[in-house]
């Protein structure tokens, strides 16, 4: 009984010197990864304090988070963001979702490849600023052109990393799925899709990216809301420093996504045994 005991207190201690160590772990990355933007922020302040740059150029750090606090305060900031945010993720989930169900779709037939994948690729080339004046021309300046813009740019790197995911899948883990009789649903599910999905999150990490590039292209080509709305208006009064705070917010929300899906990852690949650094 008291060895039970003593053995149920140790584990208890090892438990707790365990989250330490972790939370202790996750502050360090923190802090390290903090100490680039933090230092360019204080020799930036620094320089605005000795004027060595221009106020109207280049606003202080302490002048643009003044205007960024104002916006908040105001409820202008909310409104854009949320109004950028949701064209994002409609775009992105359109177009994600389009891309890594062709690439599945194709990375799975041979005979799909052949029929889709030249004709994809080559429309994979085509700049996107080259294609915006027909999205106008065709849909105007509406919503439609805007989310189907965003919607083409996210499409690639998920049909590209799919597909490339079902090609590098093991075929040996093939064999034991017809030595085990699995359908060709179970085949999908249980060897495929795992076996895939490295390739896959990275493909909505990439996508997710684009997709706010491709907002931002979206926003400036002729909205009267969002956060690139609020870019142009600010530029075209000289106020800077909300240009600098659209593209702070910019930086953020798409650094929010990113680390998202990294945690995805985390819960995802917990099986995969690779190098960590």
């Amino acid at each position: 009984m008291r060895s039970k005991t003593a053995i149920l207190g140790l584990s208890n201690i090892i438990g707790k010197d365990c989250s330490l160590m972790f939370k202790s772990e996750k502050a360090k990355r923190f802090a390290l990864g903090s100490l680039i933007p933090v230092a360019v922020l204080l020799v930036w302040q620094l320089a605005s304090t000795l004027e060595w740059i221009s106020p109207q150029l280049f606003p202080s750090p302490v002048s643009i988070f003044r205007n960024f606090y104002e916006i908040i305060i105001s409820g202008e900031l909310m409104h854009h963001l949320g109004i950028s945010v949701m064209r994002a993720m409609l775009g992105f989930v359109i177009g994600g979702g389009s891309g890594l169900l062709i690439g599945l779709f194709v990375g799975l037939f041979k005979r799909s490849e052949q029929l889709l994948d030249p004709s994809i690729q080559m429309l994979r080339t085509v700049p996107l600023l080259a294609v915006t004046p027909l999205f106008i021309l065709w849909f105007g300046f509406g919503e439609l052109s805007k989310v189907l813009l965003i919607s083409m740019g996210a499409f690639f790197p998920l049909y590209v990393n799919a597909f490339l995911g079902v090609r590098n899948v093991d075929a040996k883990l093939f064999d034991v799925a017809r030595v085990l009789e699995f359908s060709r649903l179970h085949q999908v599910t249980k060897v495929i899709l795992p076996g895939a999905m490295p390739n896959i999150l990275l493909g909505v990490r990439l996508s997710l990216s684009t997709s706010w590039l491709c907002l931002v292209v979206a926003e400036l080509m002729g909205a009267d809301q969002g956060i690139g709305y609020l870019i142009q208006d600010a530029r075209a009064y000289m106020r800077t420093e909300i240009v600098f705070v659209g593209i702070f917010i910019f930086a953020i929300v798409g650094k929010l996504t990113d680390s998202l899906v990294r945690i995805l990852e985390t819960k995802l690949l917990k099986w995969q045994d690779s190098y960590r650094g």
